[in-house]
């Protein structure tokens, strides 16, 4: 079989398995190398009844690398990412036209399931959110509501590991997640979104509710996190994304993506005079 057929036959697959909620037991397959795309967006355009959020913005994402959306507040960068797992299918005013492209498929297809997408694209959001359960059974949730039959314990263990959060809480699982401090929270949170083992990781303004250095264990969460997955971040904090991500993407108002290069090239040579002037802070 040609390397053709080959990639062809794993695109196939990996859009059926956007159409079901089945857990699968083994862990991803993550050989790809740096120039395979993850994510791809065409002709995006999303509106909220007759207010336009997104405009017409096309990009590719790469695969196990942190792309970093920056821009002014209201600028859009929130709806774009919110866009990637179908979070603003929620919000019944909001209509997204074009495509998003995961795994060869279009997420918007009439075929994927929502919900199985979210388990392959999980998300962080802004303020820690975890639930009214004990340690164990916030990571573990989404896996029993999927009917995982695994080893849920190990899958736990191995979350919070990943999360750099099992040497603080390994004694006290069965404690409640909300007797943790705000970061720990936070990769509280981190750990129930890679307990599904996603590829993509979805995180909206994820350090912004924390103190200075519980964010710096995320930043460091983040940089290790991009080793086994594709990390997608929104962020206020011009340093950070500028510490922490390989790519940067820039948003200015009307929803319109300004531009989109390597980060070091978008803070030290942008092409765009009005990037310069945000980054440098003359406006926004």
């Amino acid at each position: 079989m040609s390397n053709t057929e080959t990639e062809r036959e794993a695109e196939s697959d990996a859009a059926d398995s956007l159409i079901t909620t089945d857990v699968e037991t083994g862990s991803n397959d993550r050989t790809a190398t740096s120039d395979r795309t993850a994510v791809a967006t065409r002709d995006l355009n999303v509106f909220y009844g007759d207010e336009q959020a997104i405009d017409d913005v096309s990009m590719e994402i790469p695969e196990k690398r942190v792309t970093a959306l920056i821009g002014p507040s209201g600028c859009g960068k929130s709806t774009f990412l919110r866009c990637i797992n179908r979070m603003n299918d929620m919000i019944d005013v909001c209509r997204v036209e074009g495509d998003v492209e995961f795994g060869g498929k279009n997420v918007y297809d009439d075929d994927v399931d929502p919900v199985a997408l979210r388990r392959k694209i999980g998300m962080v959001f802004q303020k820690p959110n975890p639930f009214p359960k004990s340690i164990r059974d916030n990571v573990a949730y989404g896996l029993k509501i999927q009917g995982y039959d695994g080893d849920i314990d190990e899958r736990v263990e191995d979350a919070l590991k990943g999360a750099a959060l099992w040497d603080e809480v390994k004694g006290q699982l069965d404690s409640s997640g909300l007797d943790l401090s705000g970061g720990q929270q936070q990769r509280l949170c981190i750990a129930r979104a890679i307990a599904a083992d996603p590829e993509v990781v979805l995180m909206d303004e994820p350090t912004s509710a924390l103190d200075p250095v519980a964010a710096s264990k995320i930043e460091d969460l983040i940089d290790d996190l991009a080793e086994q997955y594709t990390v997608i971040i929104v962020t206020h904090n011009m340093q950070q994304a500028a510490r922490i991500s390989d790519r940067t993407a820039v948003f200015l108002t009307g929803g319109r993506l300004v531009e989109y290069d390597d980060t070091t090239k978008i803070f030290e040579d942008p092409e765009e005079q009005r990037v310069e002037d945000y980054i440098t802070g003359k406006f926004g």
